[in-house]
């Protein structure tokens, strides 16, 4: 019995090695990864910019996450289209976007951007900033799988509390 034990012991010793081993043999692909998310991320802002509704929604995974300011979370394909839809409609229309930073995770498997906007609505221009999760897809491409924005401008100031009525 204790020598099963032994060769079990020895069994997982060797597979975790053989891992590690692999592991650290694995090519550092996160330069070429992070170039990558770079030119999505900046392929994505010119769609955007375009008003092309499909490839936008196009760059958001099936499974993505998509967190407005002000705005319940929305996890569906065809809530991100809806927001993005309304907001395209709206008059004087003008979005943009640049990363200013760009992260890949070692495994090559997950990255991130953190950027810069301008958006312009009904006569109203908004800057902010940005973080955006990519998931690498089988075939190699990049696809948005978490994205948050918000302002840069000071919340509107709270209304005076009303006066009590004799």
């Amino acid at each position: 019995m204790p020598r099963l034990r032994l060769a079990r012991l020895a069994g997982a010793m060797l597979g975790c090695l053989t891992v590690a081993c692999t592991t650290a043999s694995s090519p550092d692909t996160r330069a070429r990864d992070e170039a990558a998310i770079r030119a999505a991320d900046s392929s994505f802002s010119a769609v955007a910019t375009a008003k092309n509704l499909d490839q936008v929604v196009g760059y958001y995974a099936a499974d993505a996450t998509l967190l407005p300011p002000n705005s319940p979370m929305l996890t569906s394909t065809d809530a991100i289209r809806k927001l993005f839809g309304d907001m395209m409609a709206a008059p004087g229309f003008a979005i943009g976007w640049q990363a200013t930073k760009a992260d890949v995770a070692r495994s090559g498997d997950l990255g991130y951007t953190i950027g810069t906007y301008s958006l312009t609505m009904d006569g109203t221009t908004d800057h902010g900033k940005y973080t955006t999760v990519w998931r690498k897809q089988a075939d190699g491409s990049w696809k948005v799988v978490a994205d948050m924005f918000n302002s840069d401008a000071a919340p509107p100031a709270a209304a005076p509390p009303a006066k009590p009525v004799p």
